[in-house]
C-alpha cells in the first residue's frame, strides 16, 4: 500500500510540475491579452533622433495613456521591470488621441514596446523601433501621395511599401511627403494604418503634412494631421493645418516643412527654416515637404505653388540646401542641379564604386536637386506640357514621366548616405505582384564638411513677426497677380494658339 501511495504521489508531483512548466511557457509567450481597443499606432522622429521618439495611437474610449519599453536584446518574454512612460489623452472628433514622448533612450539601440492602458492592463501587440546611432551612414525609404479613398487602393499602395521594405530591409526610417488620405475622414485614416501597420510596427516614421491631410483648402479639416502622429515641432508652431519640425540624423540635418502654411508661408516658419539651417554644421542639408517647386503636373501654376516658389526658392539657395523631396503632383520628376531657378551648368562628375555598383556622382555641385517621386498610390496624373512650359525652362529637368505611361505603377524611392556620398534611387512597382523596376538614379558627392553660420537668430513667434507677415502677404499676393497677368496667361494664350 505504501508503494502504491508513493507511486501515486510521485505521479502527482510529475504531472503538477509539467502543468506548471506549461503554464510558465504560456506566460513567457504572452503575458497579457492584446486589446482590440487600440489602433493606429506609430512612432515618429523626434528632434534628437538618438535619444527620443514620439508615440501615438487611437482608441474609441477615453483611457489611461502609457508606453512600456525594453531594450530588445534584454527582452525575456515579459515586460516585467520595463520602463513605463505616461502621456496625454485628448478627444478629437470621434476618437481619443494618445501621445507619449520617450526620452533618455540609448543611441543605435533597438527597443521593443507596447502601448495602452496601464491602469486596466490593456496593451497593444509588441512592436519595435531603433534609434539613430549617430554615425555618417544611414538610409531611408520615401513615398508620397498614397491619397486613397477606399480600402482596396490603400492595399495596393501598401504593396508598393512592402516592396520598398523588401528592397531596403535595413532602412533606418521611412518618410511620407504628404496626402496620406483623400477626404481626411477617420475611416480613411483607419484604412491607411491598417494597411501600413507592418511598417509602422518596426520603423520610425517621418511624416509631412499634405493638403488632403487636414487643411483649410480641403473642407476646413483642422488638426487632423497633428492628431494622427506625435511629432516634435517647435513650441511656437501653430498645428491647425500641419506642423513643421527638424532633426539631425547621422551627418544630415533634415527639415520637414508645413506647406499648408500658405497664402503665403508665414514669416514665422521661414525665419525658423533660416535658424535651423544656419545653426546646423551637418554635412548634408535636406528638405522634405508636400507642395513641389518643380513639376509637370496640374498644380504648378496654381496660386499656392506660385507664391511658395517665389518665397522659398531664393531661401533654399541662400541656405545651401542639397536635396529636396516633395509631392502633391502625381507625376515623376527629378531636376539636375538648380540654383536661381536655372540649370547649374558647370558640374563635375566622377564615376566610383558604391556598394558594388558603378555610380556617377555630381561632385560638390552648386544648388540643389529637386525630386518629385511620383505617387505610391493609384491616383496618377498625366503630364501637362502647357503648365510645364509656362513656368520654367525644361533644360533643368533630368527625368520626367507620368506613371500612366509606365503601366500605372506605384513608385517608391530610397536614399542612402555614406559619409560624403548620397545615392538616390526610384523604383516603379506593380500594385498587385510587387514586381519592381529601377526607373531613376542620381548621386552627389561632397568633399567639404558642413559649417554653421554665425548669423543672428531670427524671431519665430507670431507676435514679433506679425508686422512682417502683413507686408509679406501684400507683396506675395501682388507678385502672384503680376505673374498671372503678364507671364502665365500670355504664355497660355500663345500655347493655345
Amino acid at each position: 500500500m505504501k508503494k502504491i501511495i508513493a507511486v501515486v504521489l510521485s505521479l502527482c508531483v510529475v504531472l503538477g510540475c509539467a502543468s506548471f512548466a506549461i503554464a510558465s511557457d504560456a506566460t513567457i509567450e504572452k503575458d497579457y491579452v492584446v486589446s482590440e481597443k487600440i489602433r493606429n499606432v506609430s512612432v515618429t522622429m523626434a528632434q534628437d533622433s538618438q535619444s527620443s521618439v514620439g508615440v501615438c495611437w487611437h482608441t474609441d474610449e477615453e483611457s489611461a495613456t502609457a508606453v512600456q519599453f525594453v531594450i530588445a536584446e534584454d527582452y525575456a518574454g515579459t515586460f516585467e521591470g520595463a520602463k513605463t512612460f505616461r502621456g496625454s489623452c485628448e478627444s478629437f472628433k470621434e476618437i481619443y488621441v494618445h501621445k507619449v514622448k520617450l526620452t533618455a533612450l540609448k543611441p543605435g539601440t533597438e527597443y521593443l514596446y507596447r502601448v495602452g492602458d496601464d491602469v486596466a492592463d490593456e496593451w497593444s501587440e509588441i512592436r519595435s523601433f531603433t534609434t539613430d546611432n549617430g554615425d555618417e551612414n544611414f538610409k531611408f525609404i520615401a513615398i508620397t501621395d498614397v491619397q486613397a479613398g477606399n480600402e482596396d487602393n490603400f492595399r495596393k499602395a501598401s504593396n508598393v511599401m512592402k516592396t520598398a521594405y523588401e528592397t531596403m530591409p535595413d532602412a533606418d526610417f521611412f518618410a511620407h511627403m504628404g496626402d496620406y488620405v483623400n477626404d481626411c475622414t477617420q475611416e480613411e485614416w483607419d484604412w491607411y494604418f491598417n494597411n501600413f501597420n507592418f511598417v509602422h510596427s518596426s520603423l520610425v516614421h517621418v511624416p509631412a503634412a499634405g493638403n488632403h491631410d487636414g487643411n483649410i483648402t480641403n473642407k476646413i479639416n483642422h488638426y487632423w494631421f497633428d492628431s494622427m502622429f506625435n511629432m516634435d515641432p517647435p513650441e511656437e508652431c501653430i498645428r491647425a493645418e500641419g506642423v513643421y519640425y527638424a532633426f539631425d540624423y547621422g551627418n544630415a540635418h533634415i527639415v520637414v516643412l508645413n506647406t499648408n502654411d500658405m497664402y503665403p508661408m508665414t514669416v514665422q516658419q521661414t525665419n525658423w527654416i533660416k535658424n535651423e539651417m544656419n545653426s546646423s554644421d551637418a554635412q548634408w542639408k535636406i528638405i522634405l515637404m508636400h507642395r513641389a517647386f518643380y513639376s509637370a503636373g496640374k498644380n504648378l501654376i496654381k496660386p499656392d505653388t506660385i507664391i511658395m516658389r517665389e518665397q522659398l526658392l531664393p531661401l533654399f539657395d541662400e541656405l545651401d540646401i542639397d536635396f529636396v523631396m516633395a509631392g502633391h503632383d502625381h507625376v515623376y520628376m527629378r531636376t539636375h542641379q538648380v540654383k536661381g531657378d536655372k540649370l547649374v551648368e558647370d558640374v563635375t562628375y566622377v564615376t566610383e564604386d558604391f556598394n558594388g555598383v558603378e555610380t556617377t556622382f555630381a561632385v560638390d555641385p552648386d544648388g540643389a536637386c529637386h525630386v518629385l517621386p511620383g505617387t505610391a498610390g493609384t491616383k496618377t496624373y498625366s503630364i501637362n506640357d502647357y503648365v510645364f512650359d509656362c513656368v520654367f525652362d525644361s533644360n533643368i529637368v533630368a527625368n520626367c514621366f507620368s506613371q500612366r505611361d509606365i503601366g500605372d505603377r506605384g513608385i517608391f524611392s530610397t536614399v542612402e548616405i555614406q559619409g560624403g556620398k548620397l545615392v538616390y534611387n526610384a523604383y516603379a512597382v506593380d500594385y498587385e505582384t510587387g514586381e519592381k523596376e529601377l526607373v531613376d538614379t542620381y548621386a552627389i558627392k561632397k568633399t567639404t564638411e558642413g559649417e554653421a553660420s554665425d548669423k543672428t537668430m531670427l524671431p519665430t513667434d507670431s507676435a514679433t513677426t506679425g508686422v512682417a507677415q502683413t507686408f509679406n502677404f501684400i507683396y506675395r499676393f501682388g507678385k502672384m497677380f503680376f505673374d498671372y497677368l503678364f507671364i502665365i496667361i500670355p504664355k497660355l494664350i500663345i500655347n493655345a494658339i
